[in-house]
């Protein structure tokens, strides 16, 4: 004689397994270019890239791309996200509040590897030491995080308490008004660094501060939404993209050159900057 329970089983057939819930990625940029529509067939082929490079099934990952800071935030916040791609600037600010785990490091599009130096730019002449910017505005794509463009200039020495610290990704229009002999300083990335002897009026600027070797960007995950398992197979995934034609295309779509290991140190300097 069978039990109930059994009976009810037998009666409802076989159980089929439930399939995972997509995995998603949310890649936020605050001012980089791009709005979410016209980045997201560059996003799609970065999914379908990942897709083949771990054999992952279709539907298994999706991701969205944001150029705004409070957008990102927001779809961090939600229950569907799981996997955050972020400037270290951004994950300074918010690795606490968001519960973001830096995994792997970022490496951008023609870097020679996940690190990079940021550059303080003023008039030249007008800043010796860091007192001298008092009353000065900084301004850096990076001011939304004014944790990490202090911590960026810590090795130099403390900023001033009244020099005002903005975000902007207008940084061209930030350096003409600094080789104008106003009272504006800016913070560049490596890329905007090296883009910097080919302005014309370079000659009116210099470079007074530069950071420690800190990463560019993370890829973290978000609480503990994301399985052990689930991460070692992206994980995976995207170690592999550069070693395919779809998968170095993808990256070239969105500026990547690819990932790499989280270099330990620049990780603990990073956690420094944003502790309270």
């Amino acid at each position: 004689m069978i039990s109930l329970a059994a009976a009810l089983l037998i009666a409802a057939g076989p159980v089929l397994p439930v399939p995972p819930r997509s995995v998603a990625l949310v890649i936020c940029a605050p001012g980089y270019p791009g709005t979410t529509a016209e980045a997201q067939p560059s996003v799609d082929a970065l999914v379908a890239a990942l897709s083949h490079a771990g054999g992952l099934p279709d539907g298994a990952l999706s991701a969205t791309y944001l150029n705004a800071e409070e957008e990102g935030v927001a779809q961090l916040k939600s229950t569907e996200a799981a996997v955050a791609m972020v400037p270290v600037p951004f994950y300074v600010k918010y690795a606490v509040a968001l519960s973001l785990h830096a995994r792997l490091a970022v490496v951008r599009q023609g870097a020679q590897g996940p690190l990079e130096t940021w550059a303080l730019v003023a008039g030249r002449g007008r800043i010796t030491s860091p007192a001298a910017l008092a009353g000065f505005t900084v301004v850096s794509i990076a001011g939304y995080s004014p944790a990490f463009v202090r911590g960026a200039l810590a090795s130099w020495g403390r900023l001033p308490p009244d020099a005002h610290i903005t975000f902007s990704n207008q940084v061209l229009s930030a350096l003409r008004r600094a080789a104008a002999g106003e009272a504006v300083a800016v913070l560049l990335d490596g890329e905007q660094t090296a883009a910097l002897p080919t302005l014309p009026f370079a000659g009116q600027l210099e470079v007074v501060a530069r950071s420690a070797p800190l990463p560019g960007a993370f890829v973290a995950t978000v609480g503990d939404r994301l399985e052990p398992a689930r991460w070692r197979a992206l994980e995976k995934a995207l170690l592999a993209l550069p070693s395919t034609a779809e998968g170095s295309a993808a990256l070239e779509g969105v500026r990547m050159q690819g990932f790499a290991p989280l270099p330990p140190d620049a990780l603990s300097l990073t956690r420094r900057m944003g502790a309270p």
